[in-house]
């Protein structure tokens, strides 16, 4: 979830010489198996303590601690404060859109399922295709990306179909509308970096506007929506706050930009379509989440139709 969007080709990615990249071995396939088991585990680490916490409120924090580690890293990688001034109109707009992504996010988990949140988030590559391919020459749609479109949202409309035999039906498709305009969000992210000059700049210095935005706009708005005096400070709490701060937001970033340095993106972003995978599978294992057969068939031909998309 939070920053499963490294994982498209159509996200900001270090500006490296690939001919020093490499097809995948072993290694880089048996790291991006963890990498998008993380990214599954997120929605499923949000809803199992949102009586606890709120979605929001944990948004907030984790981006607010990540913002710090970030911006130590970026000062260590030569980013200063005369760089983040520089290019910080698109900054702003990245920013903004970052937050939106996540405010939909846990808007749409307080009523959809963890694993619904996992499949429609990734709708975004379709979107941001479409964006680009009408705003930015050099990345027209052929044929058979065409073909992933329909293919994704004819998906769409069958996993979205409501179901009657599942109670609160009706709220689900209300999160699940969330959750597609999360992808919307995130889509409109991508287009912004690549039509500015964040296209090249450190995908640190991108990070940084993006976390730093998201908490100075939701930690206030947590504490006047009464989330933040309400959150309770279990165990439970704090250990998906860790993981989702330290392991999601900070070491799998690192991790992806690492990988992108040394192997061809192409194959890279191959894997990340494990990510909502794994994320439908630990909403049904560990949340009890139930699997309808709408939701199924349609995930299916919608994934199938963005990785058409995203090749």
């Amino acid at each position: 979830m939070a920053y499963s969007k490294r994982l498209t080709k159509t996200r900001s990615a270090p500006q490296t010489n690939t001919s020093a990249r490499r097809p995948i071995d072993l290694q880089a396939s048996g790291l991006m198996v963890l990498f998008c088991l993380a990214l599954g585990f997120q929605q499923v680490a949000i809803k199992s303590v949102a009586t606890d916490i709120s979605p929001l409120t944990q948004i907030a924090l984790r981006s607010f601690i990540a913002a710090c580690l970030v911006t130590v890293l970026a000062y260590w990688q030569g980013v200063r404060v005369s760089d983040l001034r520089a290019q910080l109109g698109p900054g702003l707009l990245v920013g903004l859109g970052f937050t939106g992504e996540f405010v939909f996010v846990a808007w749409g988990l307080n009523h959809t399922l963890a694993s619904h949140m996992s499949v429609f988030l990734y709708t975004a590559p379709v979107f941001a295709a479409l964006g680009l391919h009408l705003l930015v020459p050099g990345e027209q749609l052929n044929g058979q990306q065409w073909g992933g479109v329909v293919l994704a949202f004819a998906g769409m409309v069958v996993a979205m179909a409501p179901d009657t035999g599942i109670d609160n039906a009706g709220d689900i498709l209300f999160g699940d509308l969330l959750g597609l305009l999360a992808g919307l969000a995130w889509a409109a992210t991508t287009l912004v970096i690549r039509r500015s000059s964040l296209s090249e700049a450190p995908p640190v210095q991108t990070l940084c506007y993006q976390l730093a935005i998201a908490a100075l706009i939701l930690l206030p708005l947590t504490a006047m929506l009464g989330d933040l005096g309400s959150t309770h400070m279990t165990a439970a709490v704090v250990a998906s706050l860790t993981f989702q701060t330290l392991v999601i937001s900070f070491a799998a970033l690192l991790l992806w930009f690492a990988l992108l340095r040394r192997y061809f993106a192409s194959q890279l972003g191959i894997f990340s379509f494990l990510s909502p995978i794994f994320g439908v599978l630990f909403g049904a294992l560990l949340l009890g989440e139930p699997l309808t057969m709408n939701f199924v068939v349609g995930g299916v031909a919608l994934l199938t139709g963005i990785m058409m998309v995203s090749r």
